[in-house]
């Protein structure tokens, strides 16, 4: 939301009073309107940049009158100091607010009730009389005591952080890194919270350090600014860096010069902080996370195809035909090889496009070795993908993560090189997700003499994470592998599969596009809605997600259709299309976009702690008053989560085409503008197409479509695998 129109600009005045209400945060810019409670009872709307303010507190404000066409009279603020409130209400209100751990509204009423206007004395310096009011005993009182003093470092934090745009989820996280010190690190070790405070990034540490007058050559910051430069490529999809490239990208940054960048990176390598790599071409830098991981999967590739194979006697040939004959009908020769490969070598690669089978060869591999009493372990890197796969296979799958056993305390995998998987054969699935990390600790895991298959699409978009796994072993011609071409479904209702294969050999022509919303013909599965306005493709998606398509195929709004937009900002960008659903489908125009009960989200990193990890789908059940802690259905999985843990989650009505790997949906909605031309690609737009399962709709204009189709993107990222898979012998 941006902050309301001004009509009329009065004198500057001075306010001052309780915080009753939030009415809108935005959490990135800390545009807040707000309810404030006069002194004289009076209240009235103030907005404006209000960084940390919660409900109870007793703020000064300076600003000014305006008018607003809509909502009347409301006060603009330009500066603000915020006290702990005096009053008997204003105590009841902040502790009653749900800030302090442990302390709703109820015990909000009897604390105050029994301390008065000492309340926060008490809290401070006298916790263990807490236990004087009913129902507060010595762990309750310990909690309130710990939560207390959390909030004062936290509240120290935001003013701090209050001018460089840091977020009060941020804030709340630095808080738990390092306590009562936050303050203390913030402004002796700046450049320490942007390594160690996912979401702290070099630029905010860089503000405070610049204010703080540390040198801008200095080496803690140029250090800090070449591994972020570093991160920053990492994020981009690259695990590896040419030395040249990067010297330009860190001087550009820092803004110093090159000489002293290059001293510095000198240093970094000498003191091994960071890794290198030298080809026949350049010489690659690395962050060591990343180094260590391509040096894991070339060894784990190594030593599976060199170890023999534990399975007992198959005689292939004969398998492949009793499993045809169990299957009902004939495999295609791709197909039968396909299955031969799979138990003839220990590592393979299958690779095609939907329609072409890979469903039939992961099902009759699967009968084989069932049959043969071969233990089996199979996995996917999402738990859609997962549950997929074992009800095409009829064999327990999971998700890489479940399989491998994170284990918290000890920070790491339970599964590893030192307590391997029990299986003789794995299977992997939507491989093309594996990122460089995930593929090493998975190697890592599998026994010696195993059978490996990696099952992928290399044509969709590469993993989120760094790193380009799957068409690194394909290159590196170390492995096995079948190509999978020949698409197999046919007939009315297998549109999606002919448009994916399509738009593979550049045919930029989309389905014909319609018009008419409400008469959309469902015997075929893709339809093109003309939409060229995003204003229009916004209307259009809603409508389609709220109404249309729920009564025509009878789909949950929540659980079975998805947008898949290539765009987060603007118009016709994901943060629009969620503000639209999110009022369309909550029935209220909150003039909010946080998450409530009842919207449906997304996780945005892995939380090991919960189980629930990155691109994993959800709906808000219940928020506790006392806590502000959520319980999120994750597909029947019941998880709470703590305010600081909150900020993982992005609401979900539309999300990036990248967070849709690995998932499929009954409906797929996908709007196509020309102002998302600078995202557009070829296996953007083949990804977002097949992930749906059903019905897929593409709204916008259709000279977007063909845009994206005729632009062939290479993923142009740099990794080291392909080297050293290519040094195995």
């Amino acid at each position: 939301m941006t902050p309301p129109r001004e009509e009329a600009r009065g004198p500057e005045i001075n306010l001052s009073g309780v915080i009753e209400r939030i009415v809108w945060l935005d959490e990135d810019t800390h545009f807040t309107i707000a309810e404030l409670s006069q002194e004289n009872g009076e209240k009235v709307i103030i907005l404006g940049n209000l960084t940390g303010v919660q409900c109870g507190e007793t703020i000064d404000c300076v600003g000014y009158w305006e008018r607003h066409p809509m909502h009347g009279p409301q006060c603009r603020v330009k500066s603000f100091t915020s006290r702990l409130p005096s009053s008997v209400h204003g105590i009841r209100k902040y502790l009653g607010s749900g800030l302090i751990k442990g302390i709703g509204k109820t015990y909000a009423e009897k604390i105050v009730a029994q301390f008065g206007t000492r309340t926060f004395e008490i809290i401070s310096h006298q916790s263990a009389r807490l236990r004087e009011v009913e129902g507060i005993g010595p762990g309750r009182a310990k909690s309130i005591k710990a939560a207390w003093e959390e909030q004062k470092s936290l509240r120290e934090v935001m003013v701090f952080l209050q001018t460089y745009g840091v977020t009060n989820a941020l804030c709340l996280r630095i808080v738990k890194a390092y306590g009562e010190n936050a303050k203390k690190v913030l402004t002796t070790e700046p450049y320490r919270v942007c390594r160690e405070v996912e979401g702290i990034g070099f630029k905010t540490a860089d503000k405070i350090a610049r204010n703080l007058g540390l040198p801008t050559a200095g080496s803690q910051r140029v250090d800090a600014g070449i591994i972020h430069t570093l991160e920053e490529l990492e994020g981009e999809g690259h695990s590896a860096f040419p030395e040249e490239g990067l010297l330009e990208k860190a001087t550009n940054l820092l803004g110093v010069d090159r000489a002293a960048v290059h001293g510095r990176l000198k240093e970094l390598i000498k003191e091994n902080a960071l890794g290198t790599l030298d080809t026949n071409e350049v010489r690659l830098i690395q962050l060591r996370p990343q180094e260590n991981a391509e040096r894991s999967i070339a060894s784990s590739i190594k030593r599976l195809l060199s170890t023999p194979h534990s399975l007992p006697p198959i005689h292939a040939e004969k398998a492949v035909t009793w499993a045809q004959e169990r299957a009902g009908f004939v495999f295609s020769e791709a197909q039968s090889q396909a299955i031969l490969m799979g138990l003839s070598h220990k590592v393979s690669v299958l690779t095609g496009g939907p329609g072409t089978g890979k469903t039939t060869i992961l099902k009759a591999l699967c009968d084989i070795l069932n049959a043969k009493k071969v233990k089996m372990v199979l996995g996917a890197p999402t738990g859609r993908a997962a549950k997929r796969l074992q009800e095409a296979t009829r064999i327990p799958a999971a998700t890489i993560h479940r399989l491998l056993k994170f284990d918290p305390s000890a920070g790491g995998f339970t599964a590893n090189a030192e307590n391997p998987l029990t299986t003789d054969f794995v299977i992997i699935d939507e491989s093309s997700m594996l990122d460089t990390k995930l593929a090493a600790a998975l190697l890592r895991a599998i026994p010696s003499s195993a059978h490996v298959i990696l099952v992928g699409d290399v044509n969709q978009l590469p993993s989120v994470g760094a790193g380009n796994v799957l068409h690194d072993l394909i290159r590196s011609e170390k492995t096995a592998v079948t190509r999978l071409d020949t698409v197999f479904r046919q007939g009315a209702r297998s549109g999606i599969v002919m448009i994916a294969h399509e738009i593979l050999h550049g045919n930029a022509h989309p389905p014909a596009p319609e018009d008419n919303l409400t008469q959309l013909d469902y015997h075929r599965d893709i339809h093109f809605i003309r939409a060229d306005e995003p204003e229009a493709c916004v209307q259009c998606v809603t409508q389609l997600c709220s109404e249309i398509l729920p009564r025509a195929l009878r789909l949950d709004p929540l659980r079975d259709i998805q947008v898949l937009a290539p765009m987060h900002k603007g118009t016709g960008g994901i943060q629009a299309f969620n503000q639209a659903l999110q009022d369309k489908l909550r029935g209220t125009q909150t003039r909010s976009a946080r998450i409530t009960v009842g919207d449906k989200v997304i996780q945005t990193r892995n939380n090991y702690d919960k189980g629930i990890f990155n691109g994993d789908f959800g709906v808000v059940l219940e928020s506790n008053p006392e806590t502000g802690d959520w319980l999120i259905d994750f597909d029947g999985t019941k998880v709470e989560f703590e305010r600081s843990e909150q900020a993982d989650l992005q609401l979900a009505y539309a999300v990036s085409i990248h967070k849709s790997q690995g998932s499929e949906f009954p409906a797929v909605v996908v709007p196509l503008l020309r102002q998302h031309s600078i995202m557009l690609a070829r296996n953007l737009i083949y990804t977002a197409i097949t992930r749906g399962r059903k019905q897929v709709i593409l709204v916008g204009d259709p000279s977007a479509y063909a845009m994206a189709v005729k632009n062939i993107q290479d993923s142009g990222r740099v990794t080291g695998l392909l080297p050293r898979l290519q040094k195995i012998d």
